[in-house]
């Protein structure tokens, strides 16, 4: 009994782990973003068009500025949160789990759920 109860752990585990797709490469095209994974399979294509400029990526997410907002999606295209530009400024990279962007004199650090961690002067 003991010895199902591993197994059974161990595919659930399995399993979490492969819905939990990281992204290892983005390639940009004119009018599209695919997006890899760390085995080089083509997790899908975002449209230039319907998520505006790739400001970064990391394994776990994308962010893209779509007019007057930022948006952070997930692995495969999912909106997570989007952020007015004017609040967060200009991004200036994409690391890990965190966001950085300058605004003002003031340097951001923001997790991928869109709240802000941190702040310090720029200068």
């Amino acid at each position: 009994m003991r010895h199902l109860l591993t197994i059974l752990l161990l595919l659930l585990a399995v399993g979490v782990q492969a819905q939990r797709q990281q992204i290892s490469y983005v390639e940009e095209t004119k009018n599209w973003y695919y997006v890899y994974d760390e085995s080089g399979k083509k997790m899908g294509g975002l449209s230039r068009s319907s998520i505006g400029e790739l400001k970064g990526w990391s394994s776990d997410f994308l962010v893209a500025k779509y007019y007057s907002y930022y948006r952070i999606y997930d692995a495969k295209g999912k909106v997570l949160k989007a952020m007015n530009v004017s609040d967060v400024g200009d991004i200036v990279g994409v690391s890990g789990n965190t966001i950085t962007s300058r605004r003002g004199s003031w340097i951001l650090t923001w997790n991928k759920d869109g709240k802000k961690i941190g702040a310090r002067s720029a200068n």
